[in-house]
């Protein structure tokens, strides 16, 4: 499964459908995976990738319209486009964490924990080399970023290609649910995350995957989840004095 179909896969689970929705869409941009500009498939055909009607999708593009994430174009050569900006995003973020309680974030962080960890596992036992240089690649791009927003991308596209590299389509779509909800939240510029800080801590993840090392895997892989939460928990209790 790759990025982009895990992105576009069926919903799963209970709960309202449009909402799911945008938080999927919402994480393809954080991802790259949809940029701006580019024009989303009909209404049918990501109805269809989704698994849900097209009602339902016209409710969540009504959301994204009213967030300024999706515009509609009507007539000949129309459709709806990505039209986010990076302080469109920073806005919407810092709006959802002050709605957030703590301990919504906290067992949030905890459904992340557990899911990285196991993916961690699973990368280090059935990765193959095409699954490490590609990572690799990936920190190397986080290392590099220059601004906030491809520093998320990157950071967000490792952590979905390396559930794609445990191979299993189950957690491969936690993650990327996971991120949708998460990573927008991470990288809000108050939290000062330094993507060479970032980068070094993936690096060191990939190191323990290429050597097969699952126990040191899931160690990196926890704690650097652990210590994320606990920046952005401490964020939220910052913005609950004011």
């Amino acid at each position: 499964m790759s990025a982009l179909g895990a992105v576009l896969s069926p919903l799963e689970g209970s709960g309202p459908k449009a909402d799911a929705v945008v938080q999927r869409l919402s994480a393809a941009i954080s991802l790259g995976v949809m940029v701006d500009g580019q024009q989303l498939p009909s209404e049918t055909d990501l109805a269809n990738q989704l698994g849900i009607s097209t009602m339902t999708l016209r409710e969540a593009l009504v959301i994204l319209r009213q967030q300024g994430i999706v515009h509609t174009k009507r007539g000949r050569g129309g459709g709806s486009f990505i039209s986010a900006s990076a302080e469109v995003f920073e806005n919407t973020s810092l709006a959802r964490l002050q709605q957030m309680s703590i301990q919504e974030l906290r067992d949030l962080g905890d459904e992340h924990f557990a899911v990285t960890g196991a993916i961690a596992v699973f990368a280090a036992r059935r990765g193959v080399r095409a699954d490490i240089i590609r990572l690799r690649a990936l920190s190397d791009r986080l290392k590099d970023s220059t601004e906030l927003v491809a520093a998320r991308r990157a950071d967000s596209r490792f952590h979905i290609e390396m559930a794609v590299c445990a191979q299993s389509p189950r957690l491969t779509r936690a993650e990327v649910g996971l991120q949708a909800e998460l990573s927008a939240l991470l990288w809000l510029p108050r939290l000062k995350l330094a993507p060479a800080a970032e980068a070094a801590a993936h690096r060191d993840l990939v190191d323990a995957i290429e050597r097969e090392d699952d126990a040191k895997a899931r160690e990196l892989a926890e704690s650097r989840t652990e210590s994320r939460i606990r920046r952005l928990v401490a964020l939220r209790l910052e913005l609950s004095d004011r």
